[in-house]
């Protein structure tokens, strides 16, 4: 499009899609100075919202993309802009127009698993429970205390269902009175939201929602923080509201209360990574660290970008569906940064960010020699004898 008026018919329907705080950057470049990409590759968020202002934005372009939706510029921006919102406007416009670049297009297959099987990998619908096997772990019933809702990569990926056995039998030893739903549990459809499919989004939390209701169920808890914020902060856009707990607020919840047993004691230097949807977006930062300060022997070092400032893996908003090339990945780094500090065990609570850290750290091969552990497996670790 080449007029001005074509440009400001761009402008409108990136307003429509959400994008409408654009106007409100005054180009300071905070955000490109705090953007992980930018310790790889040069990248500008600035430039992005400077084009959409004016309706110039090529939504053929892998920009647009790029944003992993850590949070690390709202919190450094002084007018408000929304990146986050404003970019996801920019990606519902380029959905609808069906307009990927190539390492975006594993999208579409994903969008097809998603709506056709409840979850992005294409499996099964009927061996969502399968990595429950041989344990003692019940459908969720109406009166049940806790619904245990491991999410997809918990529930298909082979490294992954490690956790949600460790959480499983954390929870049977604590005498929690939880199920699980099984073939009735949906994508929780954050990540896909993030991706601008609004549409897909609805409805699985609809699908989600109604499960939930029809189940009589009153207290979630979740592994994943991309669950934990969706349904947390954006179900209740549907008119409903559930407690919504972390697994972290959890372990240090039974560890307080002594429902855990005496600890071994476990010689280990433990470094934690905050996930982005677990600190910066949704404040959790202290209950993962005390869970890990309550096992004997066990030294916690912070890694240099922590806490609120914490470095992103690269899996938010989407990008764990989509190709990142070698020496562009954020996880590379954290993981260099893990092992910088001498840990043994680079510990944290999100299943897209174990994932990256685990394919860096074969990647890194004898640069890496370090151990990839969520909170639960540390924690069921310490409670063997």
């Amino acid at each position: 499009m080449e007029t001005v008026a074509d440009y400001k018919e761009i402008v409108d329907e990136i307003k429509a899609n959400g994008g409408e705080a654009f106007n409100r950057c005054y180009q300071c470049g905070l955000c490109d100075a705090v953007c992980p990409w930018n310790r790889l590759i040069p990248f500008s968020m600035r430039k992005v919202v400077r084009q959409a202002t004016f309706g110039m934005t090529d939504i053929e372009s892998e920009d647009i993309w790029r944003c992993t939706t850590c949070g690390s510029c709202p919190q450094q921006c002084p007018r408000d802009v929304g990146q986050i919102e404003s970019g996801i406007s920019l990606r519902r416009l380029a959905t609808e127009y069906g307009i990927f670049p190539n390492a975006v297009k594993p999208l579409r297959s994903v969008s097809a698993s998603l709506t056709g099987a409840g979850n992005p990998m294409g499996e099964d619908r009927q061996a969502r429970a399968d990595w429950a096997e041989g344990l003692d772990v019940k459908p969720f019933t109406e009166g049940m205390d806790v619904l245990y809702f491991p999410g997809c990569y918990l529930s298909y990926d082979p490294r992954l269902k490690k956790v949600a056995r460790a959480t499983a039998a954390i929870l049977n030893h604590a005498g929690v009175d939880y199920g699980i739903l099984g073939s009735r549990e949906n994508c929780c459809g954050e990540s896909i939201r993030k991706t601008g499919n609004e549409d897909l989004f609805k409805r699985l939390a609809r699908e989600n929602i109604k499960t939930f209701i029809d189940s009589g169920v009153k207290k979630i808890l979740v592994s994943s923080p991309h669950c934990y914020h969706t349904f947390k902060n954006e179900y209740p856009e549907f008119m409903v509201s559930f407690d919504v707990v972390h697994i972290s607020q959890f372990l240090f919840e039974l560890l307080e209360a002594g429902r855990l047993g005496p600890l071994r004691e476990c010689r280990r230097r433990v470094t934690y990574h905050d996930p982005c949807y677990l600190g910066r977006h949704n404040g959790v930062y202290d209950e993962p660290r005390k869970a890990l300060g309550a096992i004997p022997g066990m030294e916690l070092v912070d890694m240099p970008d922590s806490r609120a400032n914490s470095l992103c893996c690269g899996g938010g908003g989407g990008r764990i569906w989509m190709e990142t090339l070698k020496g562009e990945r954020f996880s590379d780094i954290r993981v260099a940064q893990a092992v910088g500090v001498g840990a043994d065990v680079l510990a944290t609570s999100c299943p897209y960010c174990i994932a990256n850290f685990e394919d860096s750290r074969l990647a890194l091969k004898d640069d890496a020699d370090i151990e990839i552990m969520d909170l639960s497996e540390i924690v069921l670790e310490a409670m063997q004898p």
